[in-house]
């Protein structure tokens, strides 16, 4: 059976807001993720249906907070928490949290493209 662990899991991301680690297994994507100041990536999805994010997640909170914001209400999750965020959210994060999740990896890459598009757009101006 395939797995993996944070410290095999290679670096593929670390910004001034996010440390990200990222491995495939079996069709899903286990991100490791250090968020390292509080963010609001809602501009980020825009041009994706209702401007928000369609990639489903699974994930637990290993320390932190992260609300998952729809269109008719919040979702809370604290350290401990298990979580399912379905499509149709915008996350809020905070300084701090990091979270162990898990992702279709190719809704997950559609998702990104359109994600990453934008901000090398609003890195542009």
């Amino acid at each position: 059976m395939p797995r993996t662990a944070k410290a095999e899991a290679p670096l593929s991301l670390d910004e001034d807001v996010i440390e990200g680690r990222y491995v495939e297994l079996g069709g899903y994507t286990v991100a490791f993720e250090t968020h390292k100041a509080d963010m609001d990536p809602a501009p980020l999805f825009h041009g994706l249906p209702g401007d928000r994010c369609q990639c489903p997640h699974w994930g637990v909170v290993v320390r932190g907070k992260v609300i998952f914001r729809y269109a008719d209400h919040d979702e809370v999750y604290q350290q401990g928490d298990a979580y399912y965020g379905g499509p149709g959210h915008l996350p809020l994060i905070f300084d701090g949290t990091e979270l162990i999740e898990f992702s279709p990896t190719e809704a997950l890459d559609a998702t990104m493209a359109v994600v990453g598009a934008n901000l090398e757009a609003s890195k542009a101006r």
